[in-house]
């Protein structure tokens, strides 16, 4: 964020105000308003943060948030003054304090040894710690109803808040125009700048989830009609049985887990045809077991042949993999402003509907804008401190996330999927089968019933199927630009970059063995990490009954689990050190021993995956945590904050302490550099300016690094002319 503040009589109060609190402040530490705690983490409570009145001439501008297709290249000009802008979201955000306690809380969920253990929060519970301020919701409520918005929710987890209105009261409240923009054959509109919000509301408001039309997309490679015969000569395409066979589920099927009594929520925009799941389950022998479809707010209907492909893809394969399991697919209309595919995620989350849920969709982080990732951010940490396993996507443009999977070549460098690139959902990327003998994995024929003619687990490498003709297809896969990476993502392979890597394991998503659905009454082949997304989803649902618990982010098992791999362990994941996800116009990542950012892990062995769950130990790990967010300082005095480290029982390593982007004529120093091992303490951050440094607002980072772990820890600092 940035700060305008206007008329300049206001600009120069507001600055004397800071100012004296930076002098009454200077040379103090500043108090921490969470301690590490354990029996403290669930008895935080949100204060409100708005406290001063809310004035719209001072105003702080949401930068990073004009799609980057809303070129003034492509502008034609401002839409209607009552072009309906529906179910806009406005997402919020925790204080440093809930921050904290959130993190810690969601490390104690994950390690066995902690009484906090696997105690998943409800929505509620969530937000009444977590979440917005009752009175912050209700004065960002008053305040869009007093622009002449109509208010339709807040959110259970006090997040976000939905609300409704026209382009003309987007522009007074948000002060940014929406115009058309003719992008090749399309017209689509977008807002023409940054939004802006009153500086009151900025403590509690992240930003607007969107202003435009610019959607996620689908990432299958869309349908295409089989042979006459599921095995016929060089093509292949999976059965359920197939699948079955290849990552080993029959042992859990004899066993009765076929996912009973759990369920796996999809994320749609479409609707389908029920008829077409009924045809699928009877046509490869699977137990009658309808879909539960939940329509929130307008039913949008099919709208295109690709997102009802989509919506089959995932309902079928979900439910063919989790045989058992209940299947709600959750299906919301797009509208002028917001994604039917966040509106689908944010109900899946607000109602707690299943423990797994899978996103087949995907916009790179560039495109997001900071309020989209700020949103799926939140989201997903949510779901995972309610328990549910979110699997997303990888991608299937390779490492060229911004650019279109049927792209002839690469333009926009490498990049990553937004919607998976967060620390808390599993990204599934995608492989193929490596049969050049294909006589010793396929039979000739099929067998009756199941229709299936896979013979063994079935030898693979990286999905990439890119070529100058063909486009981009290609296994999603890169480093972040926004997250840092996780304490539990360590490992063979992970690159020692500070980044979250993507992606985190992987199937089959190729189309030349691709999955097989039924839609409108016809058999059609499917591939891309769509495909790979839901199956892996149902995977899940089986380990969540198996091991009669929700899951919550599963990703410090599976990396625990991949380490004890290569200490002897059971070999629950297939290793891929073959291929690559360049692709034409960007060189990507090779597969490799261990982890790779092509691949992730590999893929599963079911069976052993699910046997062997309860081997994964807790990851070490510490938490940072600043006492603000924010600080100002006037030239020639000096301010402090302090930075409290966190350890869990495994973690005994020293923690080194840095700051990050101090602009000229400011310095920074630490009480203690270095927190001498097991690495837990506080230590205080004084910034020093001298005198003529030049005013304005920073973004910094503390960064803790030790033990393999590196946060990055951002700041808001404030510089000001006496």
């Amino acid at each position: 964020m940035s700060i305008l503040i206007t008329p300049s009589a206001g600009r120069r109060a507001i600055f004397l105000l800071l100012l004296l609190s930076a002098l009454l402040l200077q040379g103090l530490p500043a108090v921490a308003q969470f301690q590490s705690n354990s029996s403290d983490l669930l008895s935080i409570q949100p204060r409100d943060r708005i406290t001063g009145f809310i004035d719209d001439e001072q105003r702080v501008v949401l930068r990073g948030n004009v799609p980057p297709l809303a070129s003034p290249q492509f502008d034609m000009g401002p839409v209607e003054s009552e072009y309906r802008m529906e179910r806009m979201v406005l997402t919020l955000q925790q204080d440093a304090a809930q921050l904290g306690a959130l993190s810690q809380f969601m490390g104690e969920q994950s390690d066995p040894e902690s009484p906090y253990y696997h105690q998943w929060l409800t929505p509620e519970k969530f937000g009444a710690s977590f979440g917005a301020s009752v009175g912050d919701v209700e004065q960002i409520t008053r305040w869009l109803e007093e622009k002449g918005f109509e208010v339709e929710e807040s959110a259970a987890g006090s997040l976000s808040v939905s609300f409704s209105g026209t382009a003309e009261q987007v522009e007074s409240a948000f002060h940014t125009q929406i115009h058309l923009y003719q992008i090749g054959q399309e017209v689509h509109h977008a807002n023409a700048s940054d939004p802006e919000i009153p500086a009151a509301l900025a403590p509690v408001v992240a930003g607007i989830v969107s202003l435009h039309d610019f959607r996620s997309q689908l990432q299958n490679t869309g349908r295409r009609l089989p042979v006459a015969d599921f095995t016929s000569g060089s093509s292949y395409y999976l059965a359920p049985g197939d699948f079955s066979t290849i990552y080993n589920l029959a042992p859990l099927y004899q066993q009765s887990i076929t996912g009973n009594g759990e369920a796996v929520a999809i994320v749609a925009r479409s609707n389908i045809n029920i008829a077409d799941v009924r045809q699928f389950r009877s046509a490869f022998d699977l137990p009658v077991n309808d879909p539960q479809i939940i329509v929130n707010g307008s039913n949008p209907g099919i709208w295109s042949t690709g997102e009802e492909t989509e919506a089959d893809l995932d309902v079928e394969w979900a439910g063919a993999v989790a045989k058992g399991a209940a299947i709600k697919f959750v299906v919301s209309q797009s509208t002028n402003a917001s994604d039917g595919v966040d509106l689908s995620a944010l109900y899946i989350v607000s109602h707690n509907l299943a423990p797994v849920m899978t996103v087949s969709f995907g916009l790179c982080e560039a495109a997001l804008g900071s309020s989209g990732n700020t949103f799926l951010n939140n989201l997903w940490r949510q779901a995972a401190a309610q328990g549910i396993t979110v699997l997303v996507s990888s991608g299937d443009n390779g490492a060229a996330g911004c650019d279109s999977a049927s792209a002839a070549r690469a333009t926009h460098g490498l990049g990553v999927n937004g919607l998976c690139s967060t620390p808390y959902s599993v990204c599934v990327g995608g492989t193929e089968f490596a049969d050049s003998n294909s006589s010793l994995y396929w039979s000739g024929s099929n067998v009756a019933g199941t229709e299936s003619s896979a013979l063994s687990y079935i030898p693979e490498v990286a999905w990439n199927e890119s070529g100058a003709e063909a486009g981009l297809w290609s296994t999603g896969g890169g480093a972040s630009l926004i997250y840092t990476k996780p304490a539990w993502q360590l490992g063979t392979g992970v690159p020692r970059d500070g980044k979250r890597d993507v992606p985190d394991v992987s199937l089959t998503a190729a189309s030349h063995d691709g999955y097989l659905i039924y839609q409108n009454g016809g058999l059609y082949v499917v591939g891309g990490t769509s495909a790979a997304s839901p199956s892996f989803a149902g995977l899940m649902a089986l380990i969540v009954q198996n091991s009669r618990s929700r899951q919550g982010n599963p990703n410090p098992v599976l990396y625990s689990l991949a380490a004890k791999q290569r200490a002897g362990g059971a070999a629950v994941f297939h290793d891929i050190t073959i291929g690559n996800n360049s692709v034409p116009g960007q060189a990507g990542f090779n597969a490799a021993e261990g982890y790779d950012r092509a691949t992730g892990l590999g893929s599963v062995n079911a069976a052993l995956l699910a046997g062997h769950w309860g081997d994964a130990t807790a990851t070490a790990r510490f938490e940072a945590l600043l006492s603000e967010t924010k600080i100002a300082l006037a030239d020639g005095t000096k301010n402090s904050i302090s930075i409290t480290i966190s350890i869990n029982r495994n973690f005994n390593s020293p923690v080194a302490l840095s700051v990050a982007h101090l602009p000229s004529g400011v310095s920074g120093s630490f009480s203690l550099p270095t927190l001498t091992p097991p690495g837990s303490g506080t230590s205080v951050l004084q910034l020093t300016a001298t005198p003529g440094a030049k005013a304005g607002i920073y973004s910094l980072l503390v960064v803790a690094s030790g033990g393999g772990i590196t946060q990055q820890i951002p700041f808001s600092l404030t510089v000001m002319r006496r």
